[in-house]
């Protein structure tokens, strides 16, 4: 199946087309203001300009649907079915206002009014319709009835996987586990029975089928020795003979919440943000304890570049959750994205007192006292992290990687060559590390032959990284082959145009080529990005006396004269 085949199956097909061009009577300001915040993914104040707007003009489709999306975007389910409701009242038709309804109708336990929705072509779109018929048959005591719809929805093209993997989720809330099991077995469930989720569900049938012996064996082959919280949990569990308790979907309104979490999770990466959003909010509002689906609104409103939404989101996973570790270090990332680095990093010293078993809150702590400059403390927290790993362990090579850096930034090189190599050994060929190393030993005017080595296989494996591309270019003007830097280093400035550092040094490479004026530019250019102090004040020397005469003055060796130094080379 396509995924354009699947994004038409599972979407709504006409959720927000409506709210793009109203005819609005009244204050049209309050409209355009509602419509550039949902434009910005500023839902709060989306709902705030919608709800004034409509109070001059209360009918208006567009505008409840605006409210209506807006309210559930930003997480508020109960007023977002008070709006939906007043448009069903009105007789205005809308997928958002349906899924909203059908959620509301879910949470109350009115299945025949899900069903009647559906029959009556009222309801989200092929797969979510089918599905929820499929679980409102359930919801009425009609087994046989459910299990046909969902087979018929299993029928249609593509959607198989969807529908087999809801099935054996109702079969194992019933208790048939057998019957879920052999849906799992014939490998009929598709790949959502390898996520997560999927396979976590089926570890909890063959426990309860009293087989924890194939359950470790299927977590093992699929997750390895590096779990989470959550999946330890569950492997402690089973190797102690627990009898694991079926928690996917314990009641109807779950699997209609697993229905809208399943299709967030395929919409990831392949819909807009703003859109995937509205089936993870549907998802945790039919179940509030849905850490996944909680976690997945975090994420999306992280990246719509609504930190506070997010931190919000993130703070209603329970501390006593296998996930808060993961809640918490999303929630310090939000927090250091809206300019809050000191609550951020609040957050991490609680979180490594709470889970300091755990390397990736060490690590996590240490990164972000590395972007604050507190190189000190950020070689300690790496210290603690790659103290929680076994010796070899290769997934702790940028732990190594990091902790390098704030070695050199420290001027520790000793330390910090170590752990680049070790790093490298670890991770041959990283791209991040070779050119770090590789940039490192250039600056310091050691071993550079095995420095340009070093930073050509990097920008072989990244030829459009900016960064790498620099390196490469500042290598070669080091090992005096500036005619070569030249092209590098253009196409560096070409791919970072305000950087500082980028600009100063292709100023040095056409200098040496014997370009001055176009040198003397790039100059001027380096110093209106903000370089810091210390570059400024020798680029402004440079502006003076020349690079030639800066060498000079610092000691280094002069330039090897490329061809005479006339303007233009």
């Amino acid at each position: 199946m396509t995924k354009a085949r699947l994004l038409r199956a599972i979407t709504l097909a006409a959720a927000v087309t409506a709210v793009a061009g109203p005819v609005i009577s009244g204050n049209s300001g309050d409209y355009l203001a509602a419509r550039q915040a949902r434009l910005t993914s500023d839902f709060d104040a989306a709902v705030y300009y919608y709800v004034r707007a409509l109070g001059d003009d209360p009918r208006n489709p567009q505008l409840l649907e605006g409210a209506a999306l807006s309210q559930l975007s930003a997480g508020d389910l109960p007023r977002a079915i008070a709006v939906a409701t007043r448009m069903q009242d009105a007789g205005i038709a809308s997928q958002i206002a349906q899924a909203i309804l059908s959620a509301d109708e879910f949470q109350r336990g009115d299945y025949q009014a899900v069903l009647d929705r559906v029959a009556e072509d009222h309801g989200v779109g092929p797969l979510v319709d089918g599905l929820m018929a499929a679980w409102a048959q359930l919801g009425k005591g009609d087994m046989s009835d459910a299990l046909t719809a969902f087979d018929t929805v299993a029928e249609t093209k593509g959607l198989r996987g969807f529908a087999l993997y809801h099935k054996a989720l109702a079969l194992a809330m019933v208790g048939d586990f057998e019957a879920s099991e052999a849906i799992y077995a014939d490998d009929q469930a598709g790949p959502l029975q390898m996520t997560r989720r999927g396979a976590m569900a089926r570890i909890e049938v063959l426990s309860q089928l009293d087989r924890n012996s194939d359950a470790l064996d299927l977590l093992n082959s699929l997750f390895g020795t590096d779990l989470d919280p959550g999946l330890a949990q569950m492997k402690s569990a089973l190797e102690q003979g627990e009898t694991l308790p079926f928690s996917h979907v314990t009641q109807i309104s779950d699997g209609v919440a697993e229905i809208y979490f399943s299709v967030a999770a395929a919409l990831r990466g392949e819909a807009t943000d703003d859109y995937t959003l509205i089936y993870s909010r549907v998802a945790e509002s039919l179940r509030p304890d849905h850490v996944d689906a909680i976690l997945l609104s975090a994420e999306l409103l992280e990246d719509m570049g609504r930190p506070a939404l997010a931190t919000r989101a993130y703070r209603r996973v329970p501390r006593d959750n296998p996930a808060f570790h993961a809640a918490e270090l999303g929630r310090a990332d939000a927090l250091r994205k809206a300019g809050r680095s000191d609550a951020a990093l609040e957050v991490l010293d609680q979180l490594a007192d709470s889970h300091g078993n755990l390397p990736i809150v060490h690590t996590t702590r240490g990164d972000l006292l590395r972007v604050l400059d507190r190189f000190v403390e950020a070689v300690a927290a790496y210290d603690t992290a790659v103290s929680l790993y076994e010796p070899d362990d290769p997934s702790q090579w940028f732990v190594l990687y990091a902790r390098g850096i704030s070695h050199e930034r420290l001027n520790q090189w000793a330390d910090a060559e170590s752990d680049f190599r070790t790093a490298l050994q670890m991770n041959p060929e990283h791209p991040r590390v070779l050119n770090y190393l590789g940039y490192s030993l250039v600056e310091k005017d050691q071993k550079l032959d095995e420095a340009l080595g070093m930073i050509e296989r990097a920008a072989a494996a990244q030829p459009d990284s900016g960064y790498i591309l620099d390196s490469l270019g500042w290598a070669l003007y080091r090992l005096g082959r500036y005619e070569e830097g030249v092209g590098h280093m253009e196409r560096a400035a070409q791919l970072m145009p305000v950087d500082p550092v980028v600009t100063d040094h292709l100023g040095d490479v056409y200098w040496a080529v014997g370009r001055e004026l176009e040198a003397e530019f790039q100059w001027n250019r380096a110093l209106s990005f903000s370089p810091e102090d210390d570059d400024a004040t020798r680029i402004r020397r440079k502006l003076k006396v020349g690079l030639d005469a800066v060498l000079a003055e610092e000691g280094e060796q002069p330039l090897e004269v490329a061809h005479d130094t006339t303007n233009g080379g």
